[in-house]
């Protein structure tokens, strides 16, 4: 609604998680590294874990735009499946044939067909990649299963690269005793942490950027270290924020962000947007 009024060729402030606008701050930055590491050398476990909104499937889905056409990958987003059906999934997903024979479906037969796959795709120098996202919400049991598909190499390398992104609960999960031996196989672990003010603005200005320019807008000093606030430094949450900001400034005819226009979006937004502490109004007086 207001991109052609502020000179944007579009909202830079989408929900969704387009790789276009990956925010190369030292953060994200370190967490693809991690994943590009973990894939090249194949480590065959990498652990991405974050808060909710901090940008993981961004930095994921960067991640997988920047893979050559020797690498073939499966990314599952639901992650309540059962056994069987995480074996189904990578099936569907990689494209691979299970023959039953007329017999039921066993996870034998899966994990025949499955290994049979990787094979062929090692043997034609191609690199196999898993990336299972929310895998907080695995069972115990299919996480045994997972570490299960890792025994699936040869003598000198793993012949799939599988990659866990999940919320921090991820990781209370994986200390479980019953989880023992999948925590130890995970040797690339990055949890991505919230931005601090000055990473705020920088990511600011870097979607104005990607969505054309920043054309006529102005943030103020102000109106940042509030976006900061309320946001506590969460993407996903200064995504939602600054549209809101420039939707109020669009309608009053405006070209500048203050900090009256983030109170009145914060305001528009509802009481799930925790107002700063008092510290950090004294802060800025």
């Amino acid at each position: 609604m207001y991109a052609a009024y502020y000179g944007l060729k579009e909202n830079p402030f989408n929900l969704s998680p387009d790789p276009r606008y990956f925010f190369p701050g030292h953060r994200h930055q370190e967490a693809l590294n991690h994943l590009v590491y973990g894939v090249r050398e194949k480590k065959g476990f990498i652990l991405l874990t974050g808060d909710v909104g901090t940008g993981k499937t961004t930095v994921c889905r960067s991640f997988l735009a920047g893979l050559d056409d020797t690498t073939t990958t499966a990314l599952i987003f639901n992650s309540f499946l059962s056994e069987m059906e995480l074996l189904e999934t990578l099936a569907q997903e990689f494209g691979f044939e299970v023959s039953l024979n007329g017999g039921e479906k066993t996870r034998k037969r899966y994990l025949d067909a499955l290994n049979d796959f990787l094979l062929r795709n090692f043997i034609a120098g191609r690199n196999t990649v898993l990336l299972i996202d929310e895998a907080q919400n695995l069972s115990h049991g299919v996480l045994e299963q997972i570490r299960m598909l890792s025994n699936l190499e040869t003598e000198r390398e793993k012949l799939i690269q599988i990659v866990l992104i999940g919320q921090p609960e991820l990781r209370d999960l994986l200390l479980l005793p019953v989880l023992r031996q999948l925590n130890e196989r995970i040797t690339v672990r990055y949890h991505l942490e919230s931005l601090d003010l000055n990473h705020v603005r920088a990511y600011i200005e870097h979607r104005l950027s990607v969505g054309g320019g920043r054309g006529r807008i102005k943030f103020t000093p102000f109106a940042y270290r509030l976006i900061h606030a309320y946001s506590q430094g969460v993407p996903r949450r200064i995504n939602a924020i600054c549209d809101r900001c420039l939707l109020i400034a669009y309608a009053r005819d405006g070209f500048a962000v203050d900090g009256k226009t983030v109170k009145d979006a914060i305001k528009d937004m509802g009481p799930h947007y925790r107002r700063p502490k008092r510290r950090f109004f004294k802060f800025l007086d």
